[in-house]
């Protein structure tokens, strides 16, 4: 089907309509896991557990979505409609059985009971969701937008890291304006909302009329025979790269507002997290449209490691977060490293689809993806686990005054946090230049 059929025809085959807005409804829903930290101490306050024992329910939810999208990225190849059912389903389920095991911890605070059920309705169920729910549209978007995949698939993963930024403040009125009770009745209001909008998302979303899937096994590879179609340590190479760069980031992120405040800067800490998300979100459309424009898109994850280092350095080498209270240059360079940091987390998301499909074609691409994916769950249980270790372990705590009010801070302990990534991103900068082999116009010598 053409470009301009696809622009210019009515709205069943119009890419915009049946790729492009179902895609920002299912991720701008599912995107807003990441809205955790906003209610995570109202939770633990109203149930009566500690922050910490309700913080593995946000890392279950990105463990299983990592792992439902490795598992069920099939299902996602053969029938886009069923895949995305079940992600509005699994994710709305969700939503509002962690409601309602929060009211049950209401009513019995300390209960167990109230814990383990949002450990498996945030962490489990809506864990399915979100993993089937953000590769549904994806290999939709690159076959409506073929000239451009970086960016369809970057502007989709866009709304996933922009959903942060936009639901957080509506999440911040509804607990104000409701009071004790809101927090229930917030994962309620907002289930029946999410539904509403993925459902449509999901009738909307459609394949081009053109694009012929196999169903069955004699008329496709095998993923094992499509990845053997490069040496396999290419593939290697991808996933451990991907990895090593959600790790980094969700370090570097997880400690992001305790950063900010040893900078003082606790008056602002809500306007940086939103340009942070800004650049999250930034980062995930504008390195994936660039890509396009590049022979090898393995070059923006060259790019995006370089970019890492040299900001990781200059602030390991100043101790920007140790000495930067009162120093502009040096706050400079501290912020200057957490958005690109954002950035780079964001782009990699975004690239890894259309580089994986420049390496083996778009025929499993759903399911290579969805296994590729799999990084992602792992990262989301190290890389908080690992900065957390490292900050409870190293340097020591100082109080701090913000708003009036006391808070602990470990500035040497966050500043230790970046020799560990910066010699992450180092290795993760070694495989790309070694291990991933040139992809796209750079293979076909273009």
């Amino acid at each position: 089907m053409s470009e301009n059929t696809q622009s210019s025809g009515g709205w069943r085959t119009n890419k915009w309509i049946r790729a492009a807005i179902p895609a920002l409804l299912l991720h701008c829903s599912i995107g807003t896991v990441y809205c955790w930290s906003v209610f995570s101490q109202e939770i633990a306050d109203y149930i009566g557990f500690s922050k910490g024992a309700t913080e593995w329910a946000f890392s279950f939810a990105i463990f299983f979505l990592g792992m439902s999208a490795a598992f069920l990225g099939n299902i996602v190849e053969k029938d886009i409609h069923k895949s995305s059912l079940i992600a509005t389903i699994c994710f709305t389920l969700g939503m509002l059985g962690t409601g309602f095991f929060i009211y049950y911890g209401g009513q019995n605070k300390g209960n167990v009971l109230a814990l383990v059920g949002i450990y498996v309705c945030y962490g489990f169920i809506m864990g399915v969701g979100l993993g089937t729910g953000y590769l549904s549209p994806v290999k939709t978007l690159m076959l409506w937008f073929q000239d451009r995949k970086g960016l369809a698939t970057g502007l989709a993963v866009a709304g996933f890291g922009a959903a942060k930024a936009i639901a957080s403040p509506i999440m911040q009125s509804m607990l104000s304006s409701m009071g004790e009770t809101g927090i229930y009745k917030m994962f309620w209001i907002l289930g029946c909302v999410y539904f509403v909008m993925m459902f449509i998302g999901h009738l909307l979303l459609k394949k081009p009329e053109g694009w012929h899937e196999p169903q069955n096994s004699s008329e496709k590879p095998s993923i094992m025979q499509v990845l053997k179609t490069k040496p396999l340590t290419n593939y290697i190479g991808i996933w451990l790269m991907f990895y090593i760069n959600i790790t980094c980031g969700l370090a570097l992120i997880s400690q992001e507002k305790m950063i900010v405040k040893c900078l003082g800067l606790g008056a602002m800490v809500g306007i940086i997290s939103s340009v942070s998300a800004i650049f999250n979100a930034g980062g995930r459309l504008g390195f994936s449209a660039w890509a396009d424009s590049l022979k090898d898109r393995n070059t923006i994850y060259k790019l995006i490691f370089i970019l890492s280092i040299a900001f990781t350095g200059l602030v390991i080498l100043t101790s920007g977060i140790k000495n930067g209270n009162g120093n502009t240059l040096l706050t400079a360079l501290v912020l200057g490293l957490i958005f690109m940091v954002n950035a780079g987390y964001g782009g990699g998301f975004s690239n890894v689809p259309t580089l994986l499909s420049d390496h083996y074609g778009m025929g499993s691409i759903s399911a290579i993806h969805g296994i590729t994916l799999s990084a992602w769950a792992f990262a989301g249980l190290s890389g908080n686990q690992m900065a957390t270790w490292i900050v409870n372990h190293f340097g020591e705590w100082q109080e701090i005054d913000v708003h009036g009010t006391l808070t602990k801070v470990n500035p040497t302990g966050y500043q230790t946090v970046l020799f560990a990534t910066i010699a992450l991103y180092i290795v993760a900068l070694i495989l790309c230049l070694v291990l991933v082999k040139p992809s796209g116009k750079a293979a076909e010598g273009k």
